[in-house]
């Protein structure tokens, strides 16, 4: 698997979160409830789709799938100058990414994420760093259709 090593300036993103594990997926409800709310986000910079995890410092360590952490449903926005109600703010700051490109259904992304994490990752020059991970859904993104494409980004910082 190909990794594409980019520093990423801060990003400023509008949505909303539900806290979950991978044990209680709960994206679907997340993902349901923002979607008929997403052109009320007037200052979005694109037509982009960001799915986002914040996990709790020390996640990864010792891994544990019932543990819970914030999944995001957002867009990038050029300022938080008008929030719509019940909508929240994140913010990705700038840092060091691997960024991979997933090609085929959303429902067999869990294949790339384990070739990432199993695979690529171990046998870098890099380590997880605790910083949001993302994945960008723009026009290649079409859900459950083979040929569907998406973005994952990986925060990454060298070993020590």
């Amino acid at each position: 698997m190909e990794a594409r090593i980019e520093t990423l300036t801060e990003k400023k993103l509008l949505g909303k979160h539900l806290v979950m594990s991978f044990i209680e997926n709960k994206t679907f409800q997340l993902w349901s409830s923002f979607m008929p709310r997403r052109k009320e986000i007037k200052n979005a910079t694109d037509s982009n789709l960001y799915s986002l995890e914040v996990f709790p410092i020390g996640h990864f360590d010792n891994f544990d799938p019932s543990n819970t952490f914030q999944k995001w449903a957002a867009v990038e926005v050029s300022d938080f100058d008008e929030i719509p109600a019940n909508m929240e703010i994140l913010v990705i700051p700038t840092g060091l990414y691997a960024v991979f490109l997933h090609k085929g259904a959303a429902t067999e992304a869990y294949q790339t994420y384990h070739t990432i994490f199993a695979e690529w990752l171990p046998n870098s020059p890099y380590i997880v760093d605790d910083r949001p991970h993302f994945a960008v859904m723009d026009e290649r993104y079409q859900k459950d259709d083979p040929d569907s494409e998406e973005e994952i980004w990986i925060p990454i910082k060298h070993r020590a």
